[in-house]
């Protein structure tokens, strides 16, 4: 397994997996304990926002998970605000810290009046995706034969992966590259793992 990029935002990892393990792995995202808001109590609501808009919108606002929390972790929210301006989610008053607190929820007109109360409890993904640490996606790599026009294409190209030249052969990443302007490309010139994945991909740039 190979490290690509490693930042607090974004993990990119190089690894030799077939696509039923690429999709445990992806599939095990949602399998993560992550605190999210799960109960709102909304006592003004003065905004344009619907009670139910503005509870899922609170909901969805990602918060800072720590390892000492268990399924028992229950931590209390609260927000007052009066108009005019714009309601950000720094704007909740908690024990436990807000990951973006410049998330706008609602605006409040002249006068106006939001009051709530927010718990957020340890949840996975499985059961909602406002428990989902993240987004987990997989792309498989191809070995396509060199030629001109191929390798222009392929050198100009911003995949995830950086493209690799190995004799006459680029083992690339195949998100970005406009293959559609590669005449003739057929499955002689690209080489996977799987041969139901090389008809697909040929199949996508027809259809482009």
């Amino acid at each position: 397994m190979e490290i690509i990029e490693n930042r607090p935002e974004k993990l990119i990892l190089r690894m030799n997996a077939n696509l039923p393990l690429a999709n445990a792995i992806r599939r095990s995202v949602a399998e993560v304990s992550v605190l999210a808001i799960d109960d709102v109590e909304i006592y003004k609501n003065d905004s344009a926002l619907y009670d139910e808009v503005l509870a899922h919108r609170i909901g969805l606002i990602p918060l800072k998970t720590e390892k000492k929390m268990s399924g028992k972790t229950k931590i209390e929210f609260k927000l007052s605000k009066k108009g005019p301006c714009t309601v950000y989610s720094g704007d909740l008053r908690g024990p436990a810290d807000i990951v973006y607190e410049k998330i706008p929820i609602t605006i409040l007109g002249d006068e106006h009046k939001l009051e709530l109360v927010a718990t957020a409890t340890l949840g996975k993904g499985i059961a909602h995706a406002k428990y989902l640490p993240g987004i987990c996606y997989y792309r498989y790599l191809l070995e396509i034969k060199s030629s001109p026009l191929v390798d222009k294409i392929i050198q100009g190209s911003k995949g995830a992966i950086k493209a690799e030249k190995k004799g006459s052969k680029w083992i690339c990443d195949s998100n970005g590259n406009n293959w559609k302007k590669v005449p003739n490309l057929t499955t002689k010139d690209i080489e996977l793992t799987d041969d139901e994945l090389v008809t697909n991909f040929l199949k996508s740039i027809k259809n482009l």
